[in-house]
């Protein structure tokens, strides 16, 4: 790196609710952020009306310039970022491979704020794998990015637990809020010319890919630790799933069990108030809440209430 001007000329590339407290960290801070690059606007709910990103209201609502390009591998587009004169350019969950047009154009380079504590979990679904892999740390990971997958050197890395009943959703919250923090530190920490990177293990990454529907089907054969895991991963999606009589049921709210079992994996051992109790092919699994084929999702004890789940019937796979 060259030596860091006082105040940084910043470019920052984001597009969910994860990358909205780095950005307003970034102008509630004392550097200047010049321009926001994030997707093109889509179609939302069920009247399709186009929506912007969460990044681009708050962008606007700063009178911050917003950059919402169809392509970003064109020279057209590198000429643009350069006009903004960007000593730095900062990425947050923008949802795009940056080419090296880009990654070469500022001064200080390109900085993303990665949600896992790398070398782990490198892709685009971190925070999820996180707890389908049954971590009990997760974090973000502030780096160089560099033309790999997440493969940058590391700078500043920050961590929390993930607690029992920790849901990908949950997870996403308690990381972008760290994500904001971390990012001003590393910033903070690079004013002072104290931010040397690191370099990746490589030996010690996994991978995080995304995540595709078919990823939330319940196979019962499985530990009851491991399904615990999957349903709090999918969770809010894609979720995880299961059919019983050609119906599917989507699951929520899970605990794992003390309840001695030798019934076939997928069979409920008993519907109460206290939720539907299932054999895995290793120890119980007790589920509160569940979203029957065509409802909403709900307690276990609401669904009974109307309807009969009986001890001995049996939940499926996907076919």
């Amino acid at each position: 790196m060259t030596e860091p001007p006082k105040t940084f000329r910043i470019i920052f590339m984001g597009t969910p609710d994860f990358s909205v407290p780095a950005l307003q960290g970034l102008i509630d801070g004392p550097d200047q952020v010049v321009a926001v690059v994030t997707q093109p606007d889509r179609p939302k709910g069920r009247g399709k009306k186009l929506s912007p990103p969460p990044v681009k209201v708050l962008a606007e609502s700063a009178g911050i310039p917003v950059l919402q390009p169809t392509k970003i591998r064109t020279t057209e587009f590198a000429e643009r970022l350069r006009s903004y004169e960007p000593d730095l350019i900062i990425v947050a969950a923008y949802g795009r491979i940056l080419p090296a047009s880009i990654l070469d154009l500022p001064p200080l380079g390109c900085i993303n704020i990665h949600g896992s504590l790398l070398p782990r979990h490198r892709g685009a679904a971190p925070i999820q794998w996180a707890i389908l892999a049954g971590d009990k740390e997760a974090g973000v990971t502030i780096m160089q990015m560099d033309v790999g997958m997440d493969t940058g050197a590391m700078l500043l890395p920050a961590s929390v637990p993930v607690a029992n009943d920790e849901t990908a959703g949950s997870l996403f919250t308690k990381l972008s809020t760290l994500g904001g923090t971390a990012l001003l530190q590393a910033l903070d920490l690079l004013h002072q010319d104290k931010l040397p990177p690191i370099e990746q293990d490589h030996s010690l990454a996994t991978e995080a890919p995304p995540l595709k529907k078919e990823h939330g089907s319940i196979d019962w054969t499985k530990t009851a630790a491991e399904i615990h895991c999957l349903i709090r991963g999918m969770d809010p999606w894609p979720t995880a799933f299961s059919f019983l009589e050609g119906k599917r049921f989507r699951f929520f709210s899970p605990e794992i069990s003390n309840t001695p079992s030798e019934q076939e994996p997928g069979s409920i051992i008993q519907a109460n108030r206290e939720g539907l109790l299932l054999a895995t092919g290793d120890g119980a699994l007790l589920v509160r809440e569940i979203q029957p084929e065509g409802k909403k999702r709900m307690t276990v004890e609401a669904y009974i209430c109307g309807q009969t789940l009986e001890a001995g019937q049996k939940f499926l796979p996907a076919q």
